[in-house]
C-alpha cells in the first residue's frame, strides 16, 4: 500500500500550505483515531509540539479530529519528541502525536505518530490512515464525542525520566556546558536536567517566539554554540535540534563532534561494560566509513540501514540491537527510549567525560572521517531526476572513478524536494569531482 503524505518522518511541509493545513490536521485527527479505536472502552492520545507558531493551530485541528471519533486528547504542550514516545506508553495512550518539523526552519511543520508502544508507526500503518483520509469519517455518537485536558507535569515527568538514565552517583558538579536548545522544545527541560545533576549551565536558544526555532542556533547551525563555548572556557557544548531528538557536541575547542563520534563512543563504551546487545551499532548508509573501521577494530559490528531513524529502529528491533543512530546526531538508546533523543545522548558523553577525566576533545575523538562531501540539489516535485539515463550514467562513472577507494550514496529526501547526494573516499580532489558531476547531471534532469 503506498503513501503520498507520508515521508520518512511524518507528514511534512509549509505551514497554511498543503498538506500542513488545519483542514489536513483535522482529517488526520480522524483518521488516526478510526484506526487506533478498537472497542468501546475508553480510548486516549497525548499529543505534543515544539514552539512553532502553526504549533497552535495544527494543535486545536488534531484536538478536533480526535475528539470528533470520540478518543480522550492528552494535551502535553511543547516538549521534545521522545517525550511524547515516552508518555504515550507511561500514559497507556492508544497513540502518541508530535507536531514538529524537526530542524526545519519555522515556516515549516510536521505531524509524526507513534503507537501505544512508543514507536513511530510502520509504512503500511500510515497507508492505511491516508486511505481512511479519502474516506468519511467515522463520527462519534454527541454522547461519545472525547475531552481534551493537559498534562500540566509533563515537563516534569520527562525531566525525571531523563536524569534516571544517568549512572547513579554520578554528577557533573564543576563542569561549565554551554547548551543550546535552538528556541525548540527542550529550551525549558533540558537546562532543567543539567542543572539538576550539578552542572553549570549556560544556556542559549532558549527565547522561542513562535519564529527563531533552529535559526541563527541549534545543531544545524551550531556557529554561536561553538562561539560560547570558546569566550566562556566551557568545558563542552551541546547543540540540540528544534524538536531535540537530535545533538551534536562542541568539544572545549569549539570543534564539532558529530553523531558519528557520538556513537563511537557510547558503543565502545557499552562493549567495554559488556552492555551492548547485539554486538553491533545499527546506523545508516550516510555514517563515516571511518565509523566502521574504528568500531571493526575493536571487534564491534555495523548494521547499515537506508536513511531515516525510523528505519534504524526497525532494523534495531528486529536484531536485537540496543544502540543506533543517524550521523546528523539522532541517537536511539533503546534501553530507555522508542526514538532519538538528543537530550539522553548528550547525557551518555558527559558520563564519560566525568568518568574519563579528560576533555571533550580526548573523550569524543575515536576516529579520523575519511573525506565526505554531501550536496543538496533542489527540483521541481514533478520531476524524478534520479530516473533519467543521464543522472544514472554519471553516477556508474562516478562510482568507477573511485573504486574501492570510496562510495556514493544519492537518494531523494524524505521531507523536502531535494536530491542528495554524498560522496566519500581517501581522495577529498577526486570526491569533489565526482560530487559535482553528478549534481550538476541532477540539475539538468531537473531543468
Amino acid at each position: 500500500m503506498n503513501r503520498k503524505l507520508f515521508g520518512t518522518d511524518g507528514v511534512r511541509g509549509r505551514a497554511n500550505t498543503h498538506p500542513m493545513t488545519a483542514e489536513t490536521a483535522m482529517r488526520l485527527g480522524m483518521a488516526a483515531g478510526r484506526y487506533f479505536r478498537n472497542g468501546d472502552q475508553r480510548h486516549t492520545v497525548v499529543i505534543g509540539k515544539d514552539t512553532r507558531l502553526s504549533g497552535y493551530m495544527l494543535e486545536s485541528a488534531l484536538m478536533a479530529g480526535f475528539t470528533s471519533v470520540g478518543m480522550e486528547v492528552f494535551l502535553l504542550g511543547p516538549v521534545p519528541t521522545p517525550a511524547v514516545g515516552m508518555l504515550t506508553r507511561s500514559l497507556r495512550a492508544d497513540v502518541g502525536v508530535m507536531i514538529s518539523a524537526s530542524h526545519n526552519a519555522y515556516e515549516d511543520n510536521g505531524i509524526k505518530l507513534f503507537g501505544p508502544d512508543g514507536y513511530k508507526l510502520s509504512d503500511e500503518a500510515e497507508a492505511l490512515i491516508e486511505r481512511y483520509m479519502d474516506e468519511d469519517p467515522v463520527l462519534a455518537e454527541p454522547a461519545r464525542i472525547g475531552r481534551a485536558e493537559r498534562i500540566d507535569d509533563a515537563k516534569g515527568r520527562y525531566i525525571e525520566f531523563a536524569k534516571a538514565t544517568f549512572p547513579r552517583r554520578t554528577r557533573l558538579d564543576g563542569l561549565k556546558i554551554v547548551l543550546d536548545c535552538a528556541n525548540g522544545a527542550a529550551y525549558r527541560t533540558a537546562p532543567r536536567i543539567l542543572w539538576e545533576l550539578g552542572a553549570d549551565v549556560i544556556p542559549v536558544g532558549v527565547s522561542p517566539d513562535g519564529s527563531n526555532i533552529n535559526r541563527g542556533c541549534g545543531s544545524t547551525d551550531p556557529a554561536l554554540c561553538q562561539k560560547r563555548v570558546v569566550e566562556e572556557g566551557a568545558d563542552l557544548g551541546i547543540a540540540l535540534d528544534g524538536d531535540a531528538d537530535r545533538v551534536h557536541i562542541i568539544d572545549e575547542t569549539g570543534r564539532i563532534v558529530d553523531g558519528d563520534q557520538i556513537m563511537a563512543l557510547i558503543a565502545t563504551r557499552w562493549a567495554e561494560a559488556g552492555t551492548l546487545t547485539g554486538g553491533a551499532l545499527v546506523t545508516t548508509v550516510m555514517s563515516n566509513l571511518g565509523l566502521e573501521r574504528r568500531l571493526h577494530s575493536d571487534g564491534i559490528g555495523l548494521v547499515r540501514t537506508r536513511v531515516g531513524d525510523r528505519y534504524v529502529v526497525e532494523a534495531m528491533r528486529e536484531g536485537g540491537y540496543n544502540l543506533g543512530g543517524e550521523q546528523s546526531g539522532h541517537i536511539i538508546l533503546a534501553d530507555h527510549v522508542t526514538t532519538g533523543d538528543g537530550v539522553l545522548a548528550a547525557l551518555q558523553v558527559l558520563a564519560a567525560l566525568v568518568e574519563g577525566d579528560r576533555p571533550a576533545s580526548e573523550t569524543c575523538r575515536l576516529f579520523e572521517p575519511l573525506p565526505q562531501l554531501l550536496k543538496n540539489v533542489r527540483f521541481d516535485g514533478g520531476v524524478q531526476p534520479l530516473e533519467t539515463d543521464g543522472v544514472k550514467a554519471a553516477i556508474a562513472a562516478g562510482e568507477a572513478r573511485l573504486g574501492g577507494a570510496g562510495r556514493l550514496v544519492i537518494r531523494k529526501s524524505g521531507t523536502e524536494p531535494l536530491i542528495r547526494v554524498m560522496g566519500e573516499g581517501e581522495d577529498p580532489a577526486l570526491v569533489e569531482a565526482v560530487v559535482d558531476e553528478i549534481c550538476g547531471a541532477v540539475e539538468r534532469a531537473a531543468g
